[in-house]
């Protein structure tokens, strides 16, 4: 997902260590995806195109 997010956008993402079994992408302070939140991993390209949708 770092791969596709420099891809489409031109930024690093940051890795932050969690506990368990966290999965979420902010940006910019806010939410744009959380496993806790669905129940499940984001698909291949699911953030990105969050990402694109919102911005």
């Amino acid at each position: 997902m770092a791969d596709e997010l420099q891809e489409a956008f031109g930024v690093k993402a940051k890795l932050v260590a969690g506990r368990g079994g966290v999965f979420d992408v902010d940006v910019d302070g806010k939410r744009a995806f959380s496993k806790k939140e669905l129940g499940r991993f984001p698909e291949e390209g699911e953030v990105t195109g969050l990402l694109k949708k919102n911005s």
